[in-house]
């Protein structure tokens, strides 16, 4: 009886609820948490597209002029594909829109293919845009889209801080784990464009992977590495990661060969190879090089996982470390195949060392990173890519 008497003593005391009741929304408890409907009037809105006279200068979508649709790889090519990789080709990952306008306000309009619910990911991230206003490698993060949960329409005021007479660069990231169906972005109504400021260098970098390529588990799509080294390095990217399904397919070797003019190309994709690394690189590499024997291929292998932390802390056997090291020794065999070859332009990067010593601290689940997480990667990636870059200038001859 004294037990159960404590039990309700402790149960009215913390406010739990009782069976029957109904949690109030967040929004009800705090007005900060409300999703605001942005006032619409006096906005005009405008369809980006890659037209030559656009305002509008759209990334990470090199097929678009052709297919007219947001989609990371081409359609219609006679080449078989998984059901995986078509799906997944539809998130958006990487992509981005640039433009430059003195407008006092910037909303953005979408429609988007699903939801962005995740089990470990914010749906800012798997479902959202978030927009940088600044040039070149001078951008700051001003605001994420907000939606309610189930809902497939995201309509939100990004930036409201114009005077309505200063240029400004803007850089509108796209959702990592959604597709988009249509995307408008609204201006003022009288607001002038000019064109956006141009990359240090207008060639795509390339990097085929994973899921963490793709960008799990960023908390919002500026948080990918690939678009904080565009930022930092003031490139384009093509981001094909691929989440459970970035495993080497020849296929996708195929396509990354229809992408003119590449300034670098990463595999990334050791996460998802389990025990097929030595199947697929060689001929991956093979397919690269047949068609384009110059461009720099950097070959990256995958970032620690926190369960490794444990094994080293407790000096006990990790059952995988092995299995590890066999895929780690394929990509490097690979490597220094293709350097006793005599090409001067294959690289190699231990993506073990990305996350630092406190890596277990970097990933949500034990392996997808967090917001820290992609920060680091994209850190310690700038130093090698710039390197590598300096070495291929534009219009000049590639690296003897």
């Amino acid at each position: 009886m004294k037990k159960l008497l404590l039990a309700a003593a402790v149960l009215g005391v913390t406010g739990i609820m009782t069976a029957g009741e109904v949690l109030p929304k967040i929004e009800d408890v705090d007005k900060y948490m409300t999703i605001k409907t942005p006032d619409e009037s006096g906005l005009v809105w405008y369809k980006p597209d890659v037209a030559e006279d656009s305002p509008f200068k759209l990334i990470g979508f090199y097929w678009y002029g052709k297919d007219h649709i947001y989609n990371r790889l081409p359609q219609g090519i006679d080449l078989p594909l998984t059901d995986g990789v078509k799906y997944l080709s539809r998130h958006t990952a990487g992509g981005q829109v640039r433009f430059r306008t003195n407008s006092k306000r910037v909303v953005v309009r979408a429609k988007t293919s699903g939801f962005g619910v995740m089990n470990h990911m914010a749906q800012t991230g798997s479902g959202g845009f978030d927009l940088y206003a600044g040039d070149g490698t001078d951008q700051v993060f001003w605001r994420t889209t907000t939606y309610p949960t189930g809902e497939t329409n995201i309509n939100s005021l990004l930036f409201n801080e114009g005077d309505g007479k200063t240029m400004h660069d803007f850089t509108l990231n796209f959702p990592l784990y959604n597709g988009v169906e249509s995307l408008e972005i609204g201006v003022d109504e009288g607001a002038e464009f000019e064109t956006p400021l141009p990359f240090e260098d207008d060639r795509p970098i390339v990097i085929y992977g994973t899921s963490i390529t793709q960008g799990g588990c960023a908390s919002r799509p500026g948080s990918l590495f690939t678009n904080i080294l565009s930022r930092k390095l003031n490139r384009p990217f093509i981001n094909l990661g691929f989440s459970g399904n970035g495993r080497g397919e020849p296929e996708l070797a195929k396509i990354i060969n229809m992408i003119d003019d590449p300034a670098l190309i990463i595999l990334d994709y050791e996460a998802n190879a389990e025990t097929d690394m030595d199947k697929t690189l060689a001929p991956f590499m093979e397919i690269l090089r047949e068609h384009a024997p110059e461009v720099p291929i950097l070959i990256m292998t995958r970032i620690r996982y926190a369960d490794e932390a444990w094994f080293k802390k407790n000096t006990m056997e990790d059952p995988r470390e092995e299995r590890a090291q066999i895929r780690f020794n394929h990509q490097k065999n690979e490597y220094d195949k293709w350097v006793a070859r005599g090409d001067k332009n294959i690289y190699f990067l231990d993506g073990g060392t990305l996350l630092g010593d406190d890596y277990a601290d970097c990933t949500v689940d034990g392996i997808h990173p967090t917001d820290m997480g992609f920060f680091r990667m994209a850190d310690n990636m700038e130093p090698v890519l710039r390197d590598i870059l300096a070495k291929y200038p534009k219009n000049a001859d590639k690296a003897e």
